[in-house]
């Protein structure tokens, strides 16, 4: 008798450790299997983000961010309460020239605003003292005469200094662009054997360049050395931060010969990227095709993400969009302006969200915090209040 009390009481503590550990199992892991995400279909790695670069300098001229209640705030908590959850950064080498805008220090101070809100950083590399873009992508003052050996080296140095000072403040990009808008190449140079520009840039396809100029080549092509300082600018990234994700970035989203022949030679010349990012503005491409309507323009930008994801395996993220906010005379655009302005947002994240086959990481408003007679396509009041336009990303 004794032999069966103590055969049911070990039976029955046996029963109750079960029980327990299974409690405790599915405190863990939850009372059932978690349901399988469908990528781009809501998972929390798609960022919805904005490129705040010119906060500081608007902060210094004394402009100030209000919420819709009226309550004012710093620009980046307000992008938060906005719906975002990323910002992007500008660095330039040297703009001393410049106000020293988005230089190391005050990017820095930037990124650590974001990242004391739980915000991811995207750190955008334009390699020059200031703009880079499809019509200027001028080599540093302080690289020009440097030879191709040297102007390797200060890519890989200006790079990992920057990110070395975000490191040191506690910022860990989760993405960082190595150039800007690149289209073009990047790091232009007369001099062919030092050249990275992508084709042979005429003196006609320069930033204001007068009617008069002409289809002279002033920059011409190296897609060997376009390649290389790409790959600098990568192994630099990953050297500071193995992590992140390395984006080369070209304007004009919808268009599939531009994309499709840029990565076929960057990949031909051994080049290195892991996200493919692009520019997609209705606005302006409407300005040079004005038959080409917005919602094709959109949707041929969704079918270019997808045939590029699948062709080279790599996700792809829109960095830089923006709609219709100011008028010609920079003043707020009309009321239903700034609602188509939110429908064109609205569809451009939902099927960057899902209908991309969770190719797109993410979509990005370039700087929405600026005046609209500072910048036509921003998504703000003169008075520093989000349109109607923001509401696209709640």
């Amino acid at each position: 008798m004794k032999h069966i009390k103590f055969i049911t009481f070990f039976l029955s503590i046996a029963c109750l450790f079960i029980a327990c550990k299974n409690t405790a199992d599915n405190d863990r892991e939850g009372t059932s299997p978690a349901p399988e995400q469908t990528p781009g279909t809501g998972d929390d790695s798609f960022a919805k983000g904005a490129d705040i670069s010119w906060v500081t300098e608007m902060e210094a001229a004394g402009h100030r961010f209000y919420n819709a209640d009226g309550k004012q705030l710093e620009c980046t908590a307000l992008m938060k309460e906005c719906g975002l959850d990323a910002v992007r950064l500008r660095v330039w080498v040297d703009p001393a020239e410049h106000g020293n805008w988005c230089n190391t220090p005050d990017v820095v101070a930037k990124a650590r605003r974001a990242k004391d809100l739980g915000m991811d950083v995207m750190i955008d590399f334009h390699y020059s003292d200031w703009w880079a873009d499809p019509a200027q992508q001028n080599k540093p003052a302080a690289w020009k005469d440097k030879t191709l050996p040297e102007l390797k080296k200060a890519i890989g140095d200006h790079t990992v200094t920057v990110l070395q000072a975000l490191k040191a403040a506690g910022v860990s990009p989760k993405w960082v662009q190595v150039g800007n808008e690149i289209r073009p190449g990047m790091l232009w140079d007369k001099n062919v054997a030092l050249s990275g520009a992508s084709y042979d840039v005429k003196e006609c396809d320069l930033k204001n360049a007068p009617a008069t100029a002409s289809d002279k080549v002033v920059y011409p092509a190296n897609w060997s050395n376009l390649a290389d300082f790409i790959t600098e600018g990568y192994n630099a990234v990953k050297s500071v931060f193995s992590d992140a994700i390395v984006i080369v970035h070209l304007d004009n989203g919808w268009d599939k010969e531009l994309f499709n022949w840029f990565f076929d030679e960057l990949k031909k010349h051994n080049g290195k990227w892991d996200m493919i990012g692009m520019s997609l503005y209705p606005y302006w491409t409407r300005m040079e095709k004005p038959d080409y309507t917005t919602d094709d323009i959109i949707t041929d930008c969704m079918e270019n993400i997808k045939a590029l994801g699948a062709k080279y395996d790599c996700d792809v993220m829109i960095v830089e969009t923006g709609m219709e906010c100011g008028d010609d005379k920079g003043n707020l655009a009309s009321a239903s302006v700034l609602a188509e302005g939110k429908r064109q947002l609205e569809r451009i994240v939902k099927e960057s969200r899902e209908n991309t086959g969770g190719r797109c990481k993410g979509v990005f408003y370039w700087e929405p915090e600026c005046k609209p007679s500072q910048y036509r396509l921003g998504a703000f009041t003169a008075d520093g209040r989000p349109t109607v336009i923001m509401d696209a990303f709640k």
